[in-house]
């Protein structure tokens, strides 16, 4: 196997809280080891375009606490072709990049795994995404900061609704993956979460309903997850216009509002600590795996499994939120 002795560093697909921290914590923890580092812009079409720094340790400097990517990101339709993970692979070599740390979610990795089974390149990924939906690890980076952010902007979206017997049904992120939205829910007292985990089991809207409402409650508040196949909030809340129409009904989107802000301490250290483990994991031969934390502790976990498998929402936490809802 071939020494390492530099390495790129990149952020793909959607931006997450934390991923500073992360390109923190690769940068200077490879300066550690003797290695050289190149900071990568936008993704795989930067390393495409040959858009590459190398990076020191003060490039990284002050960058903890903020939001977003300062690498960064962006989709690349061109690299999921053989000719652009060529130019991709061809401009490795050029700069001298003996492997990569990929930040990102479900389809970042799947990219890395892509170059790595074409070029055998030694890549390590980073779980990076709001979503919480790759399996093997706990957390994802920026999870945590978008889950508190939600559950800042419900307990707003509460105050204004306590006088209203209305229903309001909030849309959270996620993709395919109930996470925010049931974490959310029970997070700042919601009466119930639609997530795509439940909807083949159930018509959670026709659940909810049926429990009614408590002549104490003078708003009710429905999280639920985006969805493609359904429409999300959208399409609940004109189902309760059509189906229920004694129900009066507000939608509020987040949207990307959740992706910003300043990452809580916790996503700060799950970066900071995965990076660090990204260095480790490549100075002992590791290669094609995704760095995680489970029960606290760091493990190893292939990215063919992290990308393919599902990641269930635990039903306990579906259990909790419809006690506690009542």
């Amino acid at each position: 196997m071939k020494e390492i002795k530099s390495i790129g560093v990149l952020t793909s697909g959607g931006d997450a809280p934390g991923m500073n921290a992360a390109i923190r914590a690769v940068t200077r923890s490879a300066i550690f080891q003797g290695w050289r580092v190149f900071g990568i812009y936008r993704g795989w079409e930067g390393l495409i375009n040959g858009d590459i720094k190398e990076f020191t340790s003060s490039s990284v400097s002050n960058t903890i606490q903020r939001g977003g990517t300062i690498l960064k990101t962006a989709r690349s339709d061109e690299f999921r072709t053989p000719e652009g993970r060529k130019k991709a692979y061809d401009n490795m070599i050029k700069f001298g990049i003996d492997a990569l740390v990929v930040i990102g979610g479900n389809g970042s990795l799947a990219g890395a795994q892509a170059l790595a089974r074409e070029y055998d390149v030694p890549v390590i990924g980073l779980p990076g995404t709001i979503d919480n939906d790759l399996y093997g690890t706990d957390s994802t980076i920026g999870y945590d900061t978008a889950l508190n952010t939600i559950v800042e902007c419900v307990d707003r979206i509460r105050d204004t609704a306590t006088s209203h017997d209305r229903i309001f049904f909030v849309e959270v992120m996620g993709r395919d993956a109930g996470f925010l939205a049931q974490n959310s829910a029970i997070a700042s007292g919601a009466e119930a979460a639609i997530i795509p985990e439940e909807q083949t089991n159930i018509d959670q809207l026709a659940q909810f309903i049926g429990r009614g409402f408590r002549k104490s409650k003078n708003s009710s508040i429905v999280i639920v997850s985006e969805s493609k196949k359904d429409g999300g909030a959208m399409h609940y809340a004109e189902r309760v216009r059509n189906e229920y129409p004694q129900y009066d009904v507000r939608v509020t989107i987040l949207g990307h509002l959740q992706r910003g802000g300043t990452p809580t301490a916790y996503d700060r250290i799950l970066a900071s600590r995965l990076g660090v483990a990204a260095i480790e994991a490549l100075n002992e031969g590791q290669r094609n795996v995704m760095i995680g934390v489970k029960n606290d502790q760091i493990v190893y976990v292939p990215i063919s499994k992290a990308i393919k498998l599902d990641k269930p929402v635990d039903k306990e936490l579906i259990d909790c939120l419809a006690i506690l809802s009542i």
